[in-house]
């Protein structure tokens, strides 16, 4: 499950556009950062994404995407035109197709490739909709989880919310903030819909008075143990009592929101916060926050914060641009198994060290983290700098925090009386990891 927000320039501190996304999967499941400069194609090449091979344009633009391991397509990312994209599963009554069709994730990175604007952007994915429809397994062990997208697409100018289900889709012109969270959440109010939207409703029976694109075509079971009500509930919340100084340091906090000082990650039966842990098998298995990313568009810079780890409440958000190398040396590439040599799994090595007593040894890092990140967003905007040094020399500073910390929460006496079924849900994903705690 994920948290996607934006907020426009009426919304914001200093009148730019901010996105911000959590993306939660399953705990197991390393994300990559990467950066994908533009390229151009001969006129019958073809990409191929997760599932399906594709017809490719002649030209590509410059990406900075995070992603699922396994997969090609990615769960957020923004392009050097100042295009964001975000996306949310979404579940619906109509089947979701399990072959031959892109992922949603496929549409978020094609349309990031393919788009010189927001406007752009929705109308390539409402296009490759229509050509190749949406669906497939977009689980990593879970060959269960199908599902439909929404998506969050912003440029510098504007906002739009796109949701779907099945081939029919609704948008939304965003005209301060919006926040999504796993469910549809546009009902009459739209801007535009597919044409034969309405009239597939009323021969389904989806109608009872009047058309209502979210109540029409959710599926009641899913949506509700998505927990996306109370999450979406919380995320408004916090943007309305932020407007008009929502900000990078806001978002920050936004995305580390438990909805509760004495958090204990074990205790929610449903994954019902921003910041999202794993918790058991059944309701709260895709419910980890495996990479967070926060992109401030100003007229000017386009600014990526990103913490290119797992659990955004015990890790640091850091700058890149696309300026030099972009993303600064982050090991290995990660995968399903624990590796040391690699950025993410360092990082998930402390969380999990974190998780036997969340409270007590998030409360030992919580200050030196703020501290770091506070000089880092100070550096960053005092005379708008930016630049590759101060990407590798952040990523460098956290690594070697990440190791510091990982020393001393070990040296904290746990006091946790968690639940048997959460103590033995992470055993054996830790297994399954190869971690030895």
């Amino acid at each position: 499950m994920c948290d996607t927000f934006i907020a426009l320039p009426k919304a914001t501190q200093d009148g730019s556009i901010i996105f911000a996304k959590n993306s939660d999967r399953e705990a197991n499941e390393a994300q990559i950062v990467e950066y994908h400069p533009s390229r151009k194609y001969l006129s019958n090449s073809e990409v191929k994404c997760t599932y399906i091979e594709i017809p490719q344009v002649a030209k590509t633009y410059d990406i900075i995407i995070s992603r699922p391991f396994w997969m090609w397509g990615a769960e957020m990312g923004l392009n050097k035109n100042g295009v964001v994209i975000g996306n949310e599963a979404v579940f619906t009554k109509l089947k979701v197709e399990k072959e031959g069709v892109l992922t949603g994730m496929d549409l978020l990175r094609l349309a990031l490739e393919r788009s010189v604007s927001a406007n752009d952007a929705k109308e390539i994915i409402i296009d490759l909709l229509k050509k190749y429809g949406q669906g497939g397994v977009c689980g990593f062990e879970d060959k269960g989880m199908f599902y439909h997208n929404s998506f969050i697409i912003a440029d510098k100018n504007e906002a739009w919310v796109l949701e779907t289900a099945g081939k029919f889709w609704v948008t939304k012109k965003v005209k301060d903030y919006y926040a999504i969270s796993n469910g549809l959440t546009i009902g009459s109010d739209y801007d535009e819909i597919h044409p034969e939207a309405i009239a597939f409703a009323q021969k389904r029976k989806y109608i009872k008075g009047e058309f209502n694109f979210a109540t029409a075509f959710s599926d009641f079971l899913y949506t509700t143990f998505s927990a996306c009500k109370s999450r979406r509930n919380r995320a408004d919340e916090i943007l309305k009592r932020s407007y008009h100084k929502i900000s990078v340091r806001s978002s920050i906090a936004h995305l580390r929101d438990h909805n509760s000082d004495d958090f204990n990650p074990s205790k929610p039966l449903l994954g019902n916060t921003i910041c999202a842990h794993a918790g058991n098998s059944i309701t709260r298995n895709a419910s980890q926050t495996t990479g967070s990313m926060i992109v401030h568009l100003t007229k000017e810079n386009i600014n990526v914060w990103i913490t290119a780890t797992s659990a955004p409440c015990i890790s640091i958000f850091k700058p890149i641009w696309f300026a030099g190398k972009v993303i600064p040396d982050l090991g290995e590439e990660p995968g399903a198994i624990f590796n040391k040599q690699t950025f993410w799994w360092k990082h998930e090595l402390l969380h999990r060290e974190v998780l036997k007593d969340y409270h007590n040894r998030e409360e030992n890092l919580r200050n030196e983290r703020d501290k770091v990140e506070n000089e880092l967003i100070d550096l960053v905007y005092s005379d708008s700098l930016n630049g590759f040094e101060i990407s590798k020399n952040s990523f460098k500073r956290h690594s070697q925090l990440i190791e510091k910390w990982f020393e001393e929460v070990r040296k904290i006496e746990t006091n946790n009386h968690s639940m048997m079924i959460y103590k033995n849900y992470w055993k054996k994903l830790n297994r399954k990891a190869n971690i030895s705690l």
